[in-house]
């Protein structure tokens, strides 16, 4: 059974290189009212990317009131009575909000206790330096007619809430504010702080001494500054943060905590973010997400920044990178998917035991947990135990999570979906579309995040990236639904229709195609894929069921003769039509890629369809002769009768580069298309051996078994081939991702596409039912995205 007479194809997403050629899009196959759709959608992305490409220049990071409080109430080294940061002072009196609070415009109504924190934050600053009496007046009543939503368990807290804000209440009775506390609301706040410090002392872990490190102002005069200290960044603050920061120098009046509160105010003015630097996070994160929304391909060149950027402090040790397991992680992971020389050995520190010994461990960080789950797939060296580890801890910290409903979705700013998806289906079975339509519909445009505050930073999470993704994903679509009408057209055209023993599948195997070469400039790859992906499968059931042996043979005879009369020299219709729409095909792929590749290709092509008939008629014969050759002679044959070789190799002189004669012979090229091969073969097989024994066809399964003479059981032999398509899987992958290489990137990209269609398939062990393939046809063929809902959902 080759892979054409699977009920479908999966593919992820394909970026070619070269120049964005969007204006292109309406070409090679006619089109109506499509044109003016494309014509339209590209006016309207030119303005989004340009917006977009502005913010690869600069990071937006929102001001936290409640930081700015705590460097406003820095004293001056020369006076005690003076603010040292009087900049600071003036932002609180010149942006209380007129509900009489600090901090963001327009808050979540969910983000009360961050405003109450905040708030109180700013009345002991103003307090602390006898200024803005009015003003403090309007706070306390904020408090007042909030008060009941700090003992609300059900709205989210900023990180350590539950001890600064008693704390800070005790230092605002300490300096006379009338604060409009309760006895019972103290006594409750009291009782929540003495019973988490209890609990935490208690267990005295190094995560624990972390987290009490990070809400030091919280802990104030009984805080171990010392114990403190030993955070402390290259940068002079400690965990990036201003308020520890201004906290530790109010205390000790250090030398590095000064620099770095110094440098705050020199970058942002008068107002400090509640975490900085955020940079190398926020860039590579709008990378990470452009390309999940299958969008980056417009931004080719600002990428490439990023990433060499990236890569230049990855090779330097820098602490911004290695010091932070989500950025490191994410570093990790899009160096080595570019092609960069990463070694997962910095990841080390990131081991399970550290994690949770860390501060973002003993929060729980789910979304840190989630990156390094993703870097952990990227394994392409044999010897990575590291990345193993890795995998098998995060998978099940995120598995637990999923269990509680991932609680702390909304500080996390993640959807759980994200979290599900990646657990269920990994990056090597993901199908490139169909991911990016689920990651455009996960895609939080609102970026509000908490720490001890909420903050933004719209590099992160923007109406931008939104907009384009959805008419790109739109565009897209609306030339993929044409050509899969041309491609209708086409099957009728070649009365492949005709032939009553092939299955019609061309709608399954044009989706795979526009899920693989989405682009609107790879019209011409997309429908070689596509209607070679018909043939193969028109082919494999005339081999398997619907021709003679007679016209098999005649079959390769024409093919290998090729200039001849199909209508005269061809023994039987069937083998007239299926010849006929072979050559035709053949033809149309030669004259397309001549202008690209400066040279003939037919005749590759015609090779890589005689390798693949002749691979079937062995098949054949062995069947016919209840031949049952050794498991290596039937590998050597059944990865070529497996059928990608028709659908791929073509495709690839039709994706933008050129491919040399001395490629498409080296060995790495054969290597490329042997590794893809032989593990859908072998997943192939695996599935489908219960049923291929019955009929007493061929498998490597049944082969693998008779010759262990009877030595090796059914589970055993799974076991070890589910080995050896781990190892195939990553060695392609490394090949993929080596840059020096004779095969250029955008080509081997396409078999790396082609495995994880195969892995995307064979995931589930019956595949999908019919209804579920026909809502994954139709959600990259079919139905379009609305962005209005999505933002509806969004908030």
């Amino acid at each position: 059974m080759s892979f054409s007479q699977l009920n479908t194809f999966r593919c992820c997403t394909f970026s070619p290189s070269g120049k964005d050629l969007l204006s292109q899009a309406a070409s090679t196959v006619p089109r109506t009212n499509g044109t003016a759709e494309v014509n339209t959608a590209v006016l309207s992305l030119e303005g989004t990317k340009q917006r977009i490409k502005k913010m690869f220049n600069k990071v937006d990071l929102s001001v936290s009131s409640y930081d700015t409080a705590w460097v406003a109430m820095v004293p001056s080294p020369n006076s005690g009575k003076e603010p040292f940061f009087p900049e600071c002072v003036n932002w609180l009196l010149d942006n209380q909000l007129h509900d009489g609070s600090w901090g963001p415009p327009n808050p979540h109504p969910l983000l009360t206790k961050d405003a109450l924190l905040s708030t109180l934050a700013c009345i002991l600053a103003l307090k602390r330096w006898n200024i803005g009496e009015e003003l403090i007046d309007k706070g306390l009543h904020f408090i007042e007619s909030n008060l009941a939503s700090a003992t609300d368990g059900e709205q989210p807290s900023p990180v350590g809430f539950d001890i600064i804000f008693p704390s800070m209440i005790e230092s605002a009775m300490n300096l006379d504010v009338n604060l409009p506390v309760g006895g019972s609301t103290l006594d409750a706040l009291l009782l929540r702080r003495d019973f988490e410090l209890q609990r935490g002392n208690r267990s005295n872990s190094e995560g624990w001494r972390a987290y009490l490190a990070y809400i030091s102002e919280g802990i104030g005069k009984s805080q171990d500054w010392e114990m403190v200290m030993k955070y402390q960044k290259k940068n002079g603050s400690l965990f990036n943060s201003p308020s520890t920061t201004a906290a530790a120098f109010t205390h000790l009046n250090n030398a590095g905590c000064l620099s770095y509160l110094r440098s705050l105010i020199e970058k942002f003015g008068s107002a400090v973010p509640t975490i900085y630097p955020l940079d190398n996070y926020a860039r590579l994160s709008m990378v990470s997400s452009l390309e999940s929304m299958g969008v980056d391909r417009h931004f080719r060149e600002e990428i490439r920044s990023v990433l060499d950027e990236t890569y230049r402090c990855w090779l330097q040790g820098d602490e911004d990178i290695f010091s932070d397991a989500g950025t490191c992680a994410m570093a990790f992971r899009l160096l080595r998917l570019h092609g960069y020389d990463v070694s997962a050995d910095p990841l080390s520190q990131f081991s399970e035991d550290s994690f949770f010994n860390s501060l973002g461990g003993y929060l729980r960080d789910t979304g840190a947990a989630l990156e390094l789950f993703r870097a952990s797939e990227v394994i392409i060296h044999p010897d990575e135990s590291v990345l193993e580890k890795q995998h098998y801890w995060t998978s099940h910290f995120l598995k637990q999570e999923l269990s509680n409903n991932l609680t702390q979705a909304h500080r996390l700013n993640m959807h759980v979906d994200q979290v599900d998806d990646a657990l269920r289906f990994p990056s090597y079975a993901t199908l490139g579309r169909l991911s990016s339509r689920k990651a455009i519909k996960y895609y939080n445009t609102d970026s509000t995040k908490i720490l001890k505050s909420s903050y933004r930073c719209s590099n992160v999470g923007n109406e931008d990236f939104l907009k384009l993704a959805v008419e790109d994903f739109n565009m897209c679509q609306s030339i993929h639904r044409e050509e899969l009408e041309h491609l209708s057209r086409w099957v009728v055209e070649s009365r492949l229709d005709k032939l009553v023993f092939a299955r019609q599948k061309q709608a399954y195997c044009y989706f795979s195609a526009a899920a693989t070469l989405f682009p609107p400039e790879l019209s011409d790859a997309r429908l070689s894929w596509a209607k070679n992906g018909v043939l193969t499968t028109v082919v494999d059931d005339f081999f398997d069921v619907g021709g003679s042996e007679e016209e098999l043979v005649n079959l390769i005879q024409l093919i290998e003769k090729w200039d001849v009369n199909a209508r005269t020299d061809s023994c039987s219709e069937q083998v007239e039509i299926i010849f006929s729409a072979i050559k035709s095909t053949i033809n149309e792929i030669g004259a397309n890629a001549f202008p690209r590749q400066q040279r003939s290709v037919t005749n590759h092509v015609i090779e890589i369809w005689l390798d693949l008939v002749k691979s079937m008629l062995k098949e054949a014969q062995w069947l016919i002769t209840n031949s049952a050759p050794a498991l290596d002679e039937y590998m050597e044959n059944a990865y070529v009768s497996f059928a990608l070789g028709p659908i791929v190799l073509p495709a690839l002189y039709l994706v933008g580069p050129k491919l040399s004669e001395e490629a498409v012979r080296s060995f790495e090229f054969h290597q490329l298309y042997k590794l893809m091969s032989t593990g859908g073969r072998l997943l192939n097989d695996m599935q489908t051996f219960k049923r291929e024994s019955a009929e007493g066809k061929l498998n490597a399964v049944t082969l693998a078994m008779l010759h262990g003479n009877g030595s090796a059981t059914e589970e055993e032999t799974f076991i070890e081939m589910k080995s050896i398509i781990t190892i195939k899987r990553r060695e392609l992958q490394r090949l993929v991702l080596q840059k020096d290489s004779l095969v250029p990137r955008a080509c081997k990209d396409l078999f790396w596409n082609m495995c994880k269609i195969v892995h995307l398939f064979y995931a589930k062990h019956d595949g999908f039912t019919g209804h579920d393939l026909m809502k994954t046809v139709n959600g990259v063929t079919e139905d379009p995205i609305v962005l209005s809902e999505l933002q509806v959902e969004s908030k």
